[in-house]
């Protein structure tokens, strides 16, 4: 049997087909599909519980204990990531594709100093040992900002501040040079200075490096700083996703277009009040038949019973799900 062909260099770097997963029999993520060109950065956004972060760690394998892939596959250049077992799949973590957590101070080992986490890496998937790993490690601390890195580098991080630690996170994500970074929260836990100061950093190991990511997150305003695509999820779903620039200014699902005139604007080009979405978001075991937006949609009517498809609307590149696109601009 012949060697499977290497994939074309303009095919994505990143493809998820049709994923589904379930907690204690629940659906927290249904037939979620996505594709990241090598280069680019993909924001998946949506609100707390919607299934972005379950989506992420999926991809490498880092469900919780209660949840479970039931449906999809996942492909990172060419390989096929869910037909791996788990000692296959440990290869790939850190070495071609790396994870960036929300809480950087948890994720870290409070025994081991953070130089020890950024070399482990290096040991594990480059085979460098003793003095030549921590060489590499204090570099990387380096390359990501944090002052005296030879000395930091003996830090416990307990030692350090919030910013420190996801400073040390990134490091040790970034010294194997993976091809794909997800970034789930990056800046959550972060005030707003140490926040913009993370942001620049991901700006500048992206245009220095050209990484590819996938960045998780709830906030609009990272998405329009950081991102050059964008899917929106709500329950579970992808309802809407297109290049950033064209979806911001004209959102075809209601969720989306909702979800921006949630955001305040600086420039004074609004001129109505701050729009709320009425209702809550239903519980996992709770979604109504159909959009599972329908119970909160202000252009929800029959047909919204049935389930959407994900199709093109406005122009190629862009998709949204929605039986009614043609009245969300009436929303704005």
């Amino acid at each position: 049997m012949s060697a499977a062909s290497p994939p074309a260099a303009d095919a994505p770097l990143l493809v998820v087909d049709d994923l589904a997963v379930t907690i204690n029999g629940a659906s927290v993520v249904d037939g979620v599909s996505l594709s990241l060109r090598r280069g680019r950065v993909l924001a998946l956004v949506g609100e707390s519980g919607c299934g972005k972060s379950l989506t992420a760690l999926s991809i490498l394998g880092l469900l919780p204990k209660a949840a479970r892939r039931v449906r999809g596959r996942v492909t990172l250049d060419g390989q096929d990531l869910t037909a791996l077992d788990e000692r296959a799949l440990a290869r790939v973590r850190g070495d071609q594709a790396s994870v960036i957590f929300q809480e950087p101070v948890a994720s870290l080992n409070p025994l081991m100093r953070v130089g020890d986490q950024v070399a482990e890496a290096l040991r594990l998937h480059r085979g460098l040992t003793g003095e030549e790993a921590r060489r590499e490690a204090v570099a990387m601390l380096t390359r990501v900002g944090i002052p005296d890195a030879e000395r930091r580098a003996e830090a416990y991080p307990f030692e350090l501040s919030g910013g420190m630690c996801q400073r040390v996170m990134i490091a040790a994500a970034l010294v194997c040079q993976p091809k794909l970074l997800i970034a789930d929260e990056p800046t959550t836990a972060l005030d707003v200075t140490v926040q913009a100061q993370i942001l620049g950093l991901m700006h500048g190991l992206r245009a220095e490096a050209g990484a590819t990511i996938l960045l998780i997150t709830h906030d609009m305003g990272v998405v329009a700083e950081m991102a050059d695509d964008v899917a929106v999820m709500y329950g579970g779903r992808i309802v809407e996703s297109g290049p950033v620039e064209e979806l911001f200014a004209d959102p075809a699902h209601p969720y989306t277009r909702l979800l921006l005139a949630t955001i305040p604007r600086l420039d004074g080009r609004r001129k109505e009040h701050l729009r709320t979405i009425e209702g809550v978001v239903p519980t996992a075991d709770q979604w109504p038949d159909g959009c599972r937006f329908r119970s909160r949609c202000p252009l929800a009517a029959d047909i919204c019973s049935r389930t959407p498809p994900l199709e093109p609307v406005r122009s190629a590149v862009r998709r949204a799900a929605c039986w009614r696109t043609a009245e969300a601009a009436a929303l704005a």
